[in-house]
Parts: structure tokens; sequence; C-alpha cells
């Protein structure tokens, strides 16, 4: 009888269904391997109402609720073996029910876009070159005609077989195949075999100080322990990364390594490939789905020892895990925003404790919920309180806007500061985090002001691009030459954007290099290591942009930082918006005086009185830190609660605050508000109209972790069957980084 039971498995399908489905793997399928019998993580395809999809097996049960006799089989095994371990795949699909989302949509994420097909996973292989037998029969004097061919050939003739990688840095593709038509040369392709690495490095260490020998000393690798690195920036965090790093090199393990932004990448990159002899792969939204696959495959077989990556590269498997860094902890960046609503930063400490390995969180401004970890004994504090070398923190200067000359946002004192500091033969660093030339555009006539049709927002002036832009739903229009109400032509920019202080400050400084950083200056491919290239020669220019420059990067000849509008993040209505201020602030701050000149920062400003301003140029982000965590526990929000949003948008606003009527209704029915759990809302979002469809959301606050859990698991089998769910779109966002 039990040879004659059907093997049952469990899948996930990638469909925004919460539930799992059961399949039949026929015995035919079973036969072909018998001695590989399928377990979680191995793909299959499967029938799925009148399609074939890939769906990912999560368990194995021994009996079903349904009829075993209706289960539809089956067409195909994809995988022999699982994609994921096992141990990690278990963090995976706790991921997406901690997450509220749902499994399916969740696992098929967390895999490269070319896995979620039904495409066999193939070893990569490498693509060499050799001579053929005519080829090095070749003459003397053979291919004079053609020196490049020529030269190719006495390349392969000196070294043997190269890879065609190799090659095509040093000669044009093709020649390689002009070459191959010829039959002077051949191509072959062997499977990437992981490399046994003698000499770890490459390039001899930076020397510790005192401060750093002391931090470096008190990480361990044996098992699971979480170090907050605590550093002022320019304090050497990234020394600390690369000894620790080294260390679990040594031990024939790799180390996975977060970055919060793409634009990071090759810089921290070089840092790695100049210390390291070792493999580094690179995984990030940038890279084709081709590259992302060979390195996702190089990082699971161990040939990667180093993997370098932003948020998703949390999902990848290693061989022999080691060490987990994240660097800038802080970073909203972490929190998928959309869709699977994860946190990296979150989930890199719980797969580390999983695999008990340790993990370094860094920043200059940690969260206030790591350095709350830190005073209930989760993690372990390491502090940097100076900078490395001979390096000083920089001047701190508030610039009171009050009845001051100011053009294209920027005020007659910092003009002066920024001319001062050119003619010395230093570098500037301007902040404005506004992309455009001016976030908006009125008639000076009568007061019309561009809206988007679609948001209530206004529309933002590219006057480079000659449009108006909205920056949330990338609705576009011409420039209007005239004012559609009044038929006037005095339309008047209002505010500034980062355009319209590059175009006055070209004019103003005609013969300094001047050069924007947000994102429609560095569209294109290599637009912002350009950038940074022109940077490190050290003469002296003007970098103007957003929070792109921010974070993580080195500009040793920047002595003059200069942040143009810091009012606007002093009177948002997220609880967070302080923290994020004063993070944002200090890091931007940290851009001045990192090499052996000292630095200054300016701060422009309606409001030089203000506490947060107060307490974090006299007393430091740490300090400023301790009062808003014991804001936070006053008022009973993260991280001494546990906050929960749902959030629902329809093309109609009644639709959408109904659902969450509806959904706050049921929610105090399974767990009535008490003072363990309190309701908020339903409240319009900050921006409530966006794309054409009206935002709500409603927050659950409560005591314990557990509960919140409980509460929206229930809650949302209730809300999967909403009449009105068809003209709804709505999501749990748990842990959320935005309101």
């Amino acid at each position: 009888m039990a040879t004659n039971k059907p093997f049952i498995i469990r899948v996930a399908i990638q469909s925004p269904l919460r539930q799992l489905f059961d399949y039949v793997i026929p015995k035919t399928i079973l036969e072909i391997s018998p001695n590989q019998q399928p377990t979680s993580g191995c793909r299959v395809l499967v029938p799925f109402g009148r399609r074939l999809v890939v769906g990912l097996i999560v368990t194995c049960p021994e009996t079903t609720d349904y009829d075993e006799n209706k289960l539809k089989s089956i067409e195909n095994l994809l995988d022999k073996s699982p994609l994921i371990p096992q141990e990690l795949f278990a963090l995976f699909v706790w991921a997406a029910h901690y997450y509220q989302h749902p499994i399916g949509d969740a696992l098929f994420n967390m895999l490269p876009v070319t896995l979620r097909k039904a495409k066999p996973l193939s070893e990569p292989s490498t693509k060499y070159w050799q001579l053929t037998a005519k080829g090095k029969g070749l003459g003397e004097n053979s291919l004079n005609r053609a020196p490049s061919q020529k030269a190719l050939i006495g390349h392969l003739l000196k070294h043997g077989r190269l890879s065609h990688d190799d090659l095509i840095r040093l000669f044009p593709r093709n020649i390689l195949h002009t070459l191959a038509k010829k039959d002077l040369i051949k191509d072959s392709e062997d499977v990437k075999a992981k490399v046994a690495i003698k000499i770890v490095l490459k390039q001899v260490p930076l020397s510790l100080n005192t401060a750093q020998k002391i931090v470096f000393a008190k990480i361990r690798y044996d098992d699971f322990r979480c170090y907050l690195l605590n550093g002022v920036t320019g304090s050497g965090k990234t020394e600390i990364y690369l000894r620790a790093i080294e260390d679990v090199l040594r031990q024939g393990k790799q180390a996975l390594v977060l970055i919060p932004e793409i634009s990071l990448t090759p810089q921290t990159q070089k840092r790695f490939s100049d210390r390291f002899n070792v493999p580094i792969v690179t995984l990030h939204s940038g890279l084709s789905d081709k590259a992302r696959l060979i390195a996702w495959t190089d990082a699971k077989a161990g040939r990667a020892s180093i993997v370098l990556g932003t948020r998703s590269a949390i999902f990848t498997p290693l061989e022999q895990p080691g060490l987990i860094v994240v660097d800038e902890e802080h970073d909203q960046s972490y929190k998928q925003q959309e869709g699977f609503r994860y946190s990296a930063r979150d989930l890199a400490v719980i797969r580390a404790r999983k695999e008990n390995i340790p993990i370094i969180l860094g920043s200059a401004t940690p969260s206030i919920e790591s350095l709350n970890n830190c005073v209930t004994k989760r993690y372990e504090q390491l502090m940097l309180p100076q900078r490395a070398g001979e390096a000083l923190q920089p001047q701190w200067s508030i610039i009171d806007l009050k009845n001051v000359n100011i053009e294209a946002g920027i005020a007659s004192t910092t003009l002066l500061a920024i001319s001062e500091t050119i003619s010395n033969g230093h570098q500037v660093l301007i902040f404005l985090n506004r992309r455009g030339f001016a976030p908006a555009i009125i008639c000076h006539h009568c007061g019309w002001a561009a809206d988007c049709h679609s948001c209530d927002t206004k529309l933002t002036v590219h006057r480079a691009r000659n449009r108006l832009i909205c920056h949330h739903c990338d609705y576009q229009q011409a420039i209007p030459k005239h004012c559609p109400n009044c038929m006037s032509h005095d339309l008047v920019p209002m505010g500034e954007g980062t355009e319209q202080s590059e175009d006055y400050l070209k004019r103003y400084f005609p013969d300094t290099n001047i050069m924007r950083v947000d994102r429609d200056s560095t569209r294109k491919k290599g637009a912002m290591q350009t950038v940074f290239n022109e940077v490190e020669r050290g003469e002296p220019c003007i970098l103007i942009g957003t929070q792109m420059l921010a974070k993580g990067h080195h500009f040793s000849n920047v002595t003059l930082v200069v942040v143009l509008d810091a009012d606007s993040g002093l009177f948002s209505p997220d609880f967070r918006s302080q923290e994020r201020l004063a993070q944002l602030l200090t890091q931007v701050a940290g851009r001045s005086g990192r090499g052996q000149l000292p630095g200054r920062v300016f701060i422009q400003t309606h409001q030089p009185e203000h506490p947060l301003l107060e307490s974090l140029i006299h007393k430091g982000y740490n300090t400023l830190a301790i009062d808003l965590m014991t804001q936070r526990r006053q008022y009973e929000l993260p991280p001494y609660r546990h906050l929960a949003v749902i959030r629902a948008e329809s093309q109609w606003a009644k639709t959408a605050e109904t659902f969450l009527h509806h959904a706050r209704a049921t929610a105090q029915k399974i767990c009535p508000a008490s003072e363990s759990i309190t309701y908020l809302g339903p409240l319009p979002a900050m921006l409530e109209k966006r794309a054409g469809r009206y935002r709500f959301v409603l927050q659950i606050n409560v005591t314990q972790r557990s509960m919140l859990q409980n509460l929206l698991t229930q809650l949302n089998h209730v809300l999967e069957s909403y009449k009105g769910s068809k003209k709804i779109c709505w999501s749990v966002d748990v842990d959320p980084q935005e309101i």
C-alpha cells in the first residue's frame, strides 16, 4: 500500500494569492532520478488554471486536505536539487509570513529573474580563445597590413589560451570574429571551477589607530554575534570591515556585504578588489538578468569569496557563509517600499543568527532601533569616536536666512565661502535634496500653478528638458508659454532645485568645473563614475546634488559642505522625520574635511534656534539620538511598540476609505482596542492622490510582536474575501519606514 501512495508536494505559485497548492508527482518522473527525491526549494512546472507555470516546492506533506485522486500532477521537475539550502529557504518562508506578503510572490522575488522561468539551472561557463594549428604556423611577416590582428595573434602565442573577457579588454570584438573566420583562432567553453585561493591579500592593510585596534579585537567569528559599529564619518569603519573579511577569507569562508545604493558599488568594489586577491561579484538591479544569474550561481557554488550588493542581495545563497556586513545600516533604502515590503537589514541579522555567523552593522548615524538593541544587549556596540589619521571633524556654521539676500537658494555669506574655497584650490559639495529647476511654476498675474492631473502635488520644472514633470507618477508636459488661466506670459518658477542652483553657480563661477549629481544627470551608464573620477583628480570644482552624494563617498579635497535647505525636514508629520534629518545632515557634513585639510559645514535655515539643529551641532548625533529615544518611549512609538500599516488605494476615495473602515472594524473584533493595541485611521496618506488613485492608511500599534502577527494573519483572511476587493489595491506593511 505504501508503495502506491502518491508523492504529494505543496507548491508556491507567483501570484497575489496567500496560499499554497497541492500537487502530486507522477511515478514516471520519480523513476527518472530515484536517488534524488524532490524537496523544499526545487522548482516544478505545474498546471495552474489554463496555464503552465513555475512553482516552488515548500513542503512535501504525508497527507493532503483534498481528495488525493483529484490532485493535479506536475508536468516536470525542473531541479534535481534545491536551488537554496534548506535552512535559508526556511528563513525565506518565515520572511514571507512575517511581512504578511503572499508567499508565492515573496519567494519568487527572492530568486534571480532567469530562475523564475521554466529553464534548468546550468552551471555558468567561461569562454576561451586559443590559436589553431594554422594560427600557430603563421609566418613572421603575416598580417602586416592588419596590425591589430597580428598583435592579438602574438598575445595568444605568448600567453596561450585566454578568456574572452580578458581579450576584449585589450582588443575589439570584431577582430576576434575576423580571425575566427580565417581559422586562425578558435573558441571553447569550460564550466567555471572553484579556484583555490592561496594568497588572500594583494595589498598591505592600513595601520589601525588605537580605537580601531580596540574595536577589531572585540570581533569574534565562532558563532552569531551582532556588532553595531558606531563610528563618526571618516573614522575608518571600512578598514574594520576589510580586516574582518580578511579573517573570514583565511578560514575559507565567504562574506556578504550590503550597501544602500547602486552608486556606491563601483568605489566599494574597487576598494575590495584592490585589497583582496579573491573573486568578487556584485548583485544589484542595474545588472542584466544574465549577469545577475552568473553572480548568484557563483556565490551559491562558493566560487565568489565576496558578494557585494544592494538590498536584494540578502537572498543570495552562500556555500560557506562566514560574515555579513551591512554598511550604512540606518539607510531607508534597505526597506523595500513596494510589493514584498521586507527590511534587508533586519533579515540580515536573522540570517546571521540562523547561519550562526557574526554580522557587523556599520553607521555614523545608527538607527534608533539599532541603538535600542544595544541598550537591551541584543547587539554589542563598538565605538569609533574619532576620524582616522590626522583628519578632524568639520566645523559647523548655521546660516540664518531671515532677511538675507538669496539667489537660487544660496545666501550671500555662503557664496563668499564657496568663492574662498575655490580660490584656495579646494572642492565644494552643495546639498539640495530637490532635483529639477524649481518645485513649481506659477502665474505672477493670477496665481495659477501647474498641478499634476493625477496626483495631489505640483509639477516640477525641468528647464533643461523644457518639461514639467511629476516626481510621483512621472506625468510630463511641455512648459507652457503662457498661463492657461489668464493667458499671461509672466510665468515664474517658485523655489529652487539642483538645476537652478547649478545654472546660477555656472554664471557666477564660469571658470570652475561644476557638476550636478541627481537622478536626471546620472541616467546614463557610467555617468556617476565619470563625475567621481573628476572629483578624485583633486582640482577645484563644485559638486551639487541630492542625497545620492550624502552616502559613503570619500572626497579627500572637499573642504566645504553646504546644505541649502535644512528646513524641509523639520516639520514633517512622520515621527521618523527628525531622526532622518539628523542622519542626513550628519552624513552630508561628513563628506567635508576627510583628508588632511580641515572641513567646514554651512547649514542654511530659517530656524537657527530649532532644538534639533542646536542639539546636533553642539552635542552630536549620538546625544540627539538618546533624546529621540526618550521621546519615542513617551509617545509609545517604535522601537518600544510594534507598528503595522494597512494601505489601500482606489480610483475612488470613498472606496479605499470604506475598505479600511471595514478592516478596522474586523481587527477590533479580533483584538479590541486596549492599552496593548491601538488603532489610528483610516487617514488620508501624506500624498492622498497619486497616479489617479486615492490612498488611505490604517495604523496598528501593538506592545507585543506576536500579538501583531496573529492579528494580521487572521485579518488578511477576512480582507481577501471582501466583496469590493477587485476595486481596491491593498497591502500590509510590517515595521514601516514611511507612514
